[in-house]
């Protein structure tokens, strides 16, 4: 399974680090960190995102520092962020001059090579700064850039959490070649295409009437059986949830629900990292459509233990296909409710304090 990765791109010098009058931190008091960026970039950890730093080195030190000698300031600006819980997983500093023109200066994107090899989403990473250069090396990356001054460091943090829980997973295997984007939050554009009609009519309603976006491609083996087509978009999308949610500060955790003509069904769900699950549904049809009932079963136990859920479903009526309908549909429910997420309470819904 391939999953790709997430990354902020975060400029130093008048983003992290106020930038006194003459522009050179020289003295300890003229080290400042920029309003409300330390809350903020607490606020981001935990999301998934790879912390970057990405500046060119004017103003805040100079080039003249040997390559091995760390500017003494930039030191401490880590170990201060570090004290919070705040790590940068890699810094990029570029020593040129502005009229060096060197492929590594912002906004060029030569330092950032390794962000551009296919493993990480670009599209839903974000270059923070507060120069028109740091946007502009946004666009060149085809990141969301935010710019520090015409927005706070409380509006950036609010702007990324809320969009933060997109996943796109690809996974290829012998039997399957699947592509899935989950956004839980519902902004993107939602298609369904597995090979089986019916199964595509029932994950139909996760998008619906989960409030998410789901696009999902399968190109599996049906003419060997249905089982691995089934079986392993079961597992991307049980993976691309627990992806999506991230360290669960602030959301619902539980979810339950719902009736559907003669039908009733019961979706129990609890996002607690602990797989268990129980399934109490009776088809009397060994096939809707071109979809084998067994396989329902099956497909949300790989669910469950791929998103690390406890889930419980139980349904009875008797036209099996509102019976599999009303079984999607309390699950899509069950998920709207515990993925809601308050982007402004960073607890955990658990006791423990772990989830």
């Amino acid at each position: 399974m391939n999953t790709l990765k997430k990354a902020l791109f975060i400029d130093r010098d008048g983003t992290i680090l106020a930038e006194p009058y003459d522009e050179q931190i020289d003295a300890l008091d003229k080290f400042a960190f920029v309003p409300g960026v330390i809350s903020a970039l607490k606020a981001l950890s935990g999301l998934g995102y790879e912390f970057v730093m990405v500046t060119n080195q004017d103003g805040l030190g100079t080039p003249a520092f040997p390559d091995d000698t760390f500017w003494p300031y930039q030191n401490l600006m880590l170990n201060t962020l570090a004290g919070e819980g705040i790590k940068f997983d890699n810094i990029l500093i570029d020593k040129s001059f502005p009229e060096d023109n060197a492929p590594t200066r912002k906004p060029r994107t030569g330092m950032l090579g390794a962000y551009m090899d296919g493993s990480y989403d670009l599209a839903a990473s974000f270059v923070i700064g507060d120069q028109d250069t740091d946007m502009l090396l946004a666009a060149n990356l085809g990141a969301k850039g935010y710019k520090v001054g015409p927005m706070s460091w409380e509006e950036i943090a609010e702007a990324v959490r809320s969009s933060s829980r997109q996943v796109t997973i690809t996974r290829k295997t012998r039997e399957t070649d699947i592509e899935l984007i989950l956004d839980l939050d519902g902004k993107g554009p939602s298609g369904i295409a597995t090979g089986l009609y019916f199964f595509d009519h029932m994950l139909d309603q996760i998008p619906h009437h989960g409030g998410v976006s789901l696009s999902l491609s399968c190109d599996g083996d049906l003419k060997v059986d249905e089982h691995h087509t089934m079986e392993d978009v079961g597992i991307v999308l049980g993976e691309a949830i627990a992806q999506a949610l991230g360290d669960k500060r602030g959301i619902e955790r539980y979810g339950f629900a719902l009736p559907m003509d003669e039908c009733k069904a019961m979706v129990l769900l609890d996002f607690g990292g602990r797989a268990d699950f129980v399934w109490k549904v009776n088809f009397t049809r060994e096939r809707i459509g071109d979809t084998p009932t067994e396989m329902f079963k099956h497909f949300f136990k790989s669910l469950c233990i791929a998103a690390k859920c406890n889930l419980r479903v139980e349904a009875e009526g008797e036209n099996n296909h509102h019976l599999a309908e009303a079984v999607f549909k309390a699950f899509a429910r069950a998920l709207r409710q515990a993925v809601r997420r308050n982007v402004f309470d960073g607890t955990l819904p658990s006791s423990k304090g772990t989830l």
